[in-house]
C-alpha cells in the first residue's frame, strides 16, 4: 500500500464489489448481492462507504439509522468488511474515521446529530477493539447465540451530544 486507502460514498457501479466482499466476510450470510442492493437503495436511511487502494474496492462500511429520522441520531455501525488480504493495515480504522464525519455533515443539513452509535458483534470479533479505541463504544448487553454465535451490543454515547 503506498498511501492511505481514499473513502468515499458507494455509487452503483461499487455494488457488485462490494456483493463479493460481503460474500467472502460473511459467508454465513446468503444472496450477498441482493442484500447489498436493497440496503443501498435504502438510502438516506442506510449509508454505504468504500474503501479504495489502487483503483480496487477493498472494504466497505454500513451505517444505519435506527428507529426513524430523528434530531438526536442512534446510529448504527451495521456491517463491516475488508478482503482478507487487505486487513491489519488500517483499513476499517480509515473506514471509520473518514466515513463518520460526512455522516455527521448529512445529518446536520437536516438539523440531526449524532446521539450515539451501535454495534452489534459476535462476542469473538477482535474488531471490538477497533469499535471501543476508535468510537469509545463499550459491552451494553449480551445475547447468546443470537446468530452463529454470542452477539454483544457495544454502545458510544456522543460525550456532549454534539456528535462525533
Amino acid at each position: 500500500m503506498s498511501q492511505a486507502p481514499s473513502i468515499r460514498p458507494l455509487v452503483a457501479s461499487d455494488i457488485e464489489h462490494v456483493a463479493a466482499i460481503h460474500q467472502v466476510a460473511f459467508p454465513r450470510q446468503l444472496e450477498s448481492l441482493l442484500w447489498i442492493s436493497c440496503n443501498a437503495a435504502a438510502y438516506p436511511r442506510i449509508r454505504y462507504f468504500v474503501a479504495i487502494e489502487d483503483g480496487k474496492i477493498v472494504g466497505y462500511i454500513q451505517w444505519a439509522e435506527k428507529s426513524g429520522f430523528r434530531k438526536e441520531v442512534v446510529l448504527e455501525l451495521e456491517q463491516m468488511a475488508v478482503l482478507p488480504e487487505n486487513r491489519g493495515r488500517g483499513i476499517a480504522r480509515a473506514l471509520i474515521r473518514q466515513s463518520l464525519p460526512q455522516v455527521a455533515r448529512e445529518l446536520e443539513k437536516r438539523g440531526a446529530a449524532i446521539k450515539a452509535v451501535m454495534v452489534t458483534t459476535r462476542t469473538d470479533n477482535a474488531a471490538q477493539r477497533i469499535y471501543a479505541s476508535m468510537l469509545g463504544a463499550i459491552p451494553r448487553a449480551i445475547i447468546p447465540d443470537l446468530y452463529s454465535a454470542d452477539e454483544v451490543i457495544m454502545i458510544a454515547l456522543s460525550p456532549d451530544g454534539s456528535g462525533w
